[in-house]
């Protein structure tokens, strides 16, 4: 089973433009309302800046999971940016953030929401997995080596 089912190869994002923290939620924002027919890329930029105002979703070392619940998504989303230059994004580390990885659920997804969030902190954090995300050569590699296990992997 892949490690973050949630994630299509068409969400994987190498190189995002961006400059500042705002901008990356926008875009994400922008990314996501292509892949999912019916939600509104302002509702779901409205739901991320909602979220990064009870605390930076930057959970350090250059990572963040900015994320958020929606009416009408009917599955887990996930999204995967790797930035062309850090940003400051407040996170806790203090360190400028050049991965984000958008986790969004539907409103009533309760427990999922906060497993799928667990997952993804929990690839983020396996050694080595950011300096491969930081050295991948596109959105190729980059999705294979978020939803390879580690035995797959190797």
């Amino acid at each position: 089973m892949p490690l973050l089912e949630f994630l299509k190869p068409e969400a994987v994002l190498p190189a995002l433009r961006a400059q500042g923290k705002k901008q990356v939620l926008q875009e994400l924002a922008a990314h996501a309302a292509r892949h999912l027919p019916g939600l509104d890329e302002r509702e779901i930029f409205e739901t991320l800046l909602q979220r990064e105002r009870l605390g930076s979703t930057g959970i350090g070392e250059g990572v963040a999971i900015p994320h958020g619940k929606l009416p009408g998504l009917d599955t887990l989303f996930g999204l995967m940016a790797r930035l062309e230059r850090p940003i400051d994004f407040e996170a806790l580390d203090g360190q400028p953030v050049d991965i984000a990885f958008l986790l969004l659920a539907p409103e009533g997804a309760g427990a999922d929401h906060l497993k799928a969030l667990a997952r993804v902190a929990r690839v983020l954090r396996e050694p080595g997995i950011i300096d491969r995300i930081r050295a991948a050569r596109d959105a190729d590699a980059l999705y294979a080596l978020l939803t390879q296990s580690p035995a797959q992997a190797a």
